[in-house]
């Protein structure tokens, strides 16, 4: 996937992005096992239940949580707001959706003590997901290195490196902005590998995994209602944007390296990160507010931009 065929699919994705409004939508993060990347949220409580009806007393908190696209464990609370009064509301456990350059090894999840603020434990764990990139891409500098790989693409990783610090310290600043600190990162020691593994990681991670972070990153920065946000994100995307590039390029290079049984494994393994993809944001949800001043597209809409992006880019990538 080249530069030229990249970028003007961006732009055009991102004008779809209504501008400062937006509703339920997904985030990122990355824990050792993607099943446990759940926590505790609190929505309000819905209008309707599944099945069309109106909520009451007696309706128990696991069939509001369904109602939301949540799941248990539940309680119903009561919440006091700014004026003294108090109003009803439903825990319970929701995903966020995973997407961004994971590091083989990432044993730290991201999460924040319970009962921080949603959107504070949101943007700590984009801070936890950057910073994570940061010795991912230190580490593939050095693989691409030992491997031969031509000079620009290591020197593109270094630098890559380099802005994902700078991105771990804005989403940092918004995170304690919303009062969550910086979660600790954990990553294990890195052990010598192949090629093949380092493009199949390189696929998963960063021709899906990261292109899709890129093009959220575009997205929140037209559509968060937090002036900060939309500030913050605008001057991580083009960084993000570039990241998805090298990712492609490393790929393109790689590829002609391998065997063609080997090149067949990576992109199987790339067309299986897509559908998994597809599966994080379906079940990903945030309450109404904490996704508008994100600016997070709704579980629907990221589960079409995903599959316009991996028709897209599969098709390019076969071409």
């Amino acid at each position: 996937m080249s530069r030229s065929k990249l970028r003007p699919m961006f732009k055009r994705l991102w004008l779809l992005a209504p501008v400062a409004t937006l509703g339920v939508g997904c985030s990122s993060t990355w824990g050792c096992d993607p099943d446990e990347n759940w926590e505790q949220q609190t929505f309000p409580i819905p209008a309707t239940l599944r099945d069309g009806s109106v909520p009451t007393q007696d309706t128990s908190c696991e069939a509001l949580c369904d109602a939301v696209g949540a799941k248990t464990p539940c309680s119903r609370v009561m919440e006091e707001r700014a004026d003294g009064s108090f109003v009803e509301s439903v825990s319970c456990e929701a995903q966020f959706a995973c997407e961004g350059r994971r590091p083989e090894g990432l044993c730290s999840d991201g999460a924040v003590a319970q009962g921080t603020p949603t959107l504070g434990a949101l943007f700590a764990k984009m801070a936890h997901l950057e910073a994570a990139s940061v010795p991912a891409f230190e580490r593939l500098a050095e693989e691409l290195a030992v491997h031969g790989a031509p000079e620009h693409l290591v020197r593109a990783a270094r630098r890559s490196a380099k802005d994902e610090a700078r991105h771990a310290n804005a989403m940092e600043f918004l995170a304690r902005r919303h009062g969550a600190p910086m979660p600790e990162l954990k990553v294990a020691p890195f052990q010598a590998r192949s090629l093949e593994a380092l493009a199949i990681e390189n696929a998963v991670e960063g021709c899906v995994r990261e292109t899709f972070g890129a093009l959220l990153a575009g997205w929140q920065a037209r559509s968060a209602e937090d002036a900060q946000v939309r500030e913050s994100l605008g001057t991580i995307a083009p960084d993000e944007l570039r990241h998805a590039e090298l990712s492609w390029a490393i790929d393109a290079w790689a590829l002609e390296q391998l065997s063609p049984a080997a090149r067949e494994r990576v992109e199987a393994a790339r067309r299986e990160a897509w559908r998994e993809l597809e599966r994080d944001a379906a079940s990903s949800h945030l309450p109404d507010e904490v996704a508008r001043h994100s600016g997070l597209p709704t579980a629907e809409v990221a589960c079409g931009l995903v599959r316009e992006l991996a028709s897209e880019l599969m098709l390019g990538a076969l071409a």
